[in-house]
């Protein structure tokens, strides 16, 4: 049986056809987005939704010729954005994506961020970007469309155009996303929403199951889910003991978990089948080395070099250094943490002997995973999971082998790499096993 996925990234869209038995892929496209919006207010991130959905449906089109098996399409996308929708179910207004900045505005009638005014007011922390924060600010700011009756994501959008629902139906890792919501129960946190003016009519419906929308040319369209827990899925599966560590321009280590657990920077995220996933990130990550790279050919060109790209030699620098050896201690938190924005990175145990290139930059790489790695410790500490399969993604692990071999030994665990780059839409295709079930 062939299904299809769907993932409408911020940058890529990637539509994949899987074969559901053994999980291959058997064709996968990846398209540019494209689709921002020029806006006046640089804090303002905004997309243009039916260009988006014109490239979803063209190349969804062009995989049902090549395909005339396809038993199911799976939907996941970009979290935590939000589109406005009328009463036929018809979009409104353009995408608020996840990067929008209006919840860190100064308000005049406060003095404060709205972020920092919504939690004096009713205790919720949120994040600018997210779904709810972008809603009140505009409808503080009377920006929510006369006609608007509700909100949701892409891809919820991308699924009731396919199935013609007019209602919106968000299943619970998707509405996590958009901030008010109690993850343990399940459910928005409506009466603190009340304390700040939000009618609660405008939250869509929500489910825990992966159900059917509708069908879309006699095929089924499943809910859509999550970006992270899609990704999860499409390489660790629904395992115990199951840990996926990605390295693109930020860090993120995600650990299954039945049991319900938050920690300072652990934050718990609806999964399948009552189920979370445990989620840390590191806003830096990746970009630590990209730092490092900057300031070695920066020298290089000082020094009279050529200006080129330093990631080869960096690459055989850090293959040559011998892990064991006492080397410098590098904390790469350069952009601060989750938990404390103005915490910086450090770099210590400095010595005679290990203060060379090579030495710096395997510090870096293993300050890169040890940030995500303490993280896991406080998972391990209150949960009591203990590693069973160690899957990477990003280009981060792919490109670079001593951060495998640094991230392998950290955890004691055999390191998998995830053979291709379309995750998200492999979980989404292959979430049509949890319908079955």
């Amino acid at each position: 049986m062939k299904s299809v996925g769907i993932d409408i990234g911020t940058t890529t869209i990637s539509i994949v056809v899987v074969e559901q038995t053994e999980g291959k892929v058997i064709e996968a496209k990846t398209l540019q987005n494209g689709s921002f919006v020029y806006s006046q207010n640089e804090w303002e991130r905004i997309q243009d939704v039916s260009m988006i959905i014109q490239k979803v449906m063209d190349a969804l089109e062009e995989i049902r010729k090549h395909h005339c098996d396809i038993r199911f399409i799976g939907l996941t996308g970009q979290m935590h954005g939000i589109l406005y929708l009328d009463k036929k179910g018809q979009c409104v207004s353009p995408l608020y994506t996840w990067q929008d900045g209006r919840g860190n505005l100064i308000m005049k009638e406060t003095g404060k961020t709205l972020v920092d005014w919504i939690y004096d007011i009713c205790g919720v922390k949120g994040a600018t970007g997210y779904g709810l924060i972008t809603h009140i600010y505009n409808s503080r700011y009377k920006l929510v469309p006369e006609e608007a009756v509700s909100f949701c994501t892409i891809a919820d959008y991308l699924g009731m155009l396919l199935v013609g629902r007019k209602i919106p139906l968000l299943h619970v890792s998707n509405a996590a996303s958009l901030g008010f919501f109690d993850v343990s129960r399940k459910c928005f946190r409506e009466e603190e929403l009340r304390k700040i003016g939000i009618n609660e009519e405008f939250l869509p419906q929500i489910t825990e199951n992966i159900e059917i929308l509708g069908e879309y040319h006699n095929i089924p369209v499943g809910v859509a889910i999550g970006d992270n827990q899609a990704s999860f899925l499409g390489t660790v599966g629904t395992q115990d003991g199951g840990i996926l560590l990605n390295m693109g321009t930020g860090g993120q280590i995600s650990v299954l978990s039945k049991a319900y657990f938050e920690e300072q920077g652990i934050e718990a995220r609806p999964f399948l089948n009552g189920t979370y996933l445990l989620v840390g990130a590191s806003l830096c990550g990746g970009r630590a080395y990209a730092v490092l790279e900057h300031f070695l050919r920066s020298y290089a060109v000082a020094a009279g070099a050529e200006d080129r790209s330093q990631y080869e030699f960096m690459e055989q620098l850090a293959a040559e250094v011998n892990g064991e050896n006492d080397i410098m201690e590098i904390n790469t938190v350069f952009s601060g943490t989750r938990t404390n924005p103005k915490e910086r990175g450090c770099i210590t145990n400095i010595s005679e002997d290990n203060f060379t290139p090579g030495n710096m930059i395997y510090g870096f790489l293993k300050g890169m995973v040890k940030e995500l790695y303490d993280m896991y410790v406080k998972i391990e500490i209150g949960t009591g999971i203990q590693v069973k399969r160690l899957i990477a993604s990003g280009n981060g692990f792919r490109k670079n082998k001593t951060l495998q071999k640094i991230s392998s030994e950290m955890f004691q665990a055999r390191l998998e790499l995830v053979t291709y780059e379309e995750e998200a839409a492999v979980g989404a295709a292959l979430s049509v096993r949890e319908y079955i079930r």
